[in-house]
């Protein structure tokens, strides 16, 4: 019902400025081309103000509306992210300032300096001061917001910390892979070669360090324990779009990039700071990269490290998946069958020697 009595409120005002645009060309043919100019500006002038003030209202009750509604209600999921909120807000702060600044003095000026009788326009071609002024002060406050953001990007592409855990996340069209290191904390060779159906990530099971890796269909880390991605591309370029920690990385195909983050609340914690019981975080594709790129989403589960040790067991590496012959778990029921086939023989053996 607010909607319908919104865009309402819109047409009447549109009505309004239409009627008042008539208006102003029957007076403008009432009192001759002159005199219809002076009208006309002052009119258009008036419009200018209203619109300057009904544009600022609208903005601000915009914000009021929808602020609560965006990611940064909900604050950065991850500390490294905190930074990145904190240089976002100030970038807000000062656009925001010089927005509202040069929008008042375009519209009030366009008020302010309409045509009068007996008004002449003052020409000023040029004043190297002020053109001074509106090219150092700009360009010195977007370089220090500059660097600023380097200063954020080396810290969370640089060495992670050396108790990091290790992820790897691979994109194509249309999904995302991921692979974790086994008990040696290695991850196996990979060769695009090697890519088939039954192996899609290409790991060369002549690397021992292959036979351990595990490939969850969701990532799972840790709450509070930082996290190294490795980040890689099957196919064409895709982006690992981390929203709720507020980072993002380019998953090149041929070239894996990195990126480390500490996640600080887990998936449980944050259903309860957004209300929202299937919350859950989400990795996007931020490059357009196919007619399914709106499908590409991911998964993200922050859990306790027991929980983590819980889900981790349950899985089984994927070259046992790929060789299950070699699973010594599947080698496990032929042994007891053959125990038990050999404790019935002796069983029915001995009654017969004891009888002979």
């Amino acid at each position: 019902m607010n909607i319908w009595l919104l865009l309402l409120v819109i047409a009447m005002i549109f009505l309004v400025i239409f009627q008042i645009a008539k208006a102003s060309e029957y007076v403008s043919v009432l009192k001759g081309e002159k005199k219809a100019r002076e009208q006309s500006n002052r009119v258009n002038a008036f419009l200018m103000l209203a619109f300057l003030v009904l544009g600022l209202a609208g903005a601000y009750w915009c914000n009021e509306l929808l602020a609560k509604e965006t990611l940064f209600a909900q604050g950065s999921a991850s500390i490294e992210g905190e930074k990145i909120d904190s240089m976002f807000m100030l970038t807000l702060y000062i656009t925001g300032i010089v927005f509202i600044l040069t929008q008042i003095l375009l519209f009030w000026f366009s008020f302010k300096y309409q045509e009068k009788e007996g008004r002449k326009a003052y020409f000023f071609p040029h004043s190297t001061k002020l053109e001074l002024i509106w090219t150092i002060i700009p360009a010195i406050t977007l370089t220090v917001l500059v660097v600023f953001g380097l200063r954020h990007w080396f810290k969370i592409t640089g060495d992670a910390p050396k108790d990091s855990m290790l992820v790897e996340i691979t994109g194509q069209q249309f999904g995302w892979q991921y692979r974790y290191p086994g008990v040696d904390g290695v991850l196996g060779k990979k060769k695009y070669t090697l890519i088939n159906s039954g192996n899609t990530l290409g790991q060369d099971w002549a690397d021992k360090a292959n036979h351990d890796d595990l490939s969850p269909t969701v990532m799972y880390l840790v709450k509070g324990k930082p996290v190294k991605l490795v980040i890689n591309s099957k196919d064409v370029i895709h982006d690992v779009g981390l929203p709720h920690f507020r980072l993002k990385m380019d998953a090149v195909p041929g070239i894996p990039t990195t990126l480390w983050f500490t996640p600080k609340w887990t998936t449980e914690e944050m259903r309860e700071r957004t209300g929202n019981p299937e919350f859950e975080y989400e990795i996007v594709c931020d490059q357009l990269c196919g007619a399914s790129h709106y499908a590409m989403r991911g998964v993200i589960k922050v859990v306790s490290q027991a929980e983590f040790d819980v889900e981790m067991a349950k899985l089984k590496p994927t070259y046992f998946v790929a060789f299950p012959d070699k699973d010594p778990s599947n080698a496990k029921p032929a042994t007891v069958a053959a125990d038990s086939t050999k404790a019935a023989t002796a069983a029915v053996v001995a009654p017969v020697k004891a009888k002979i």
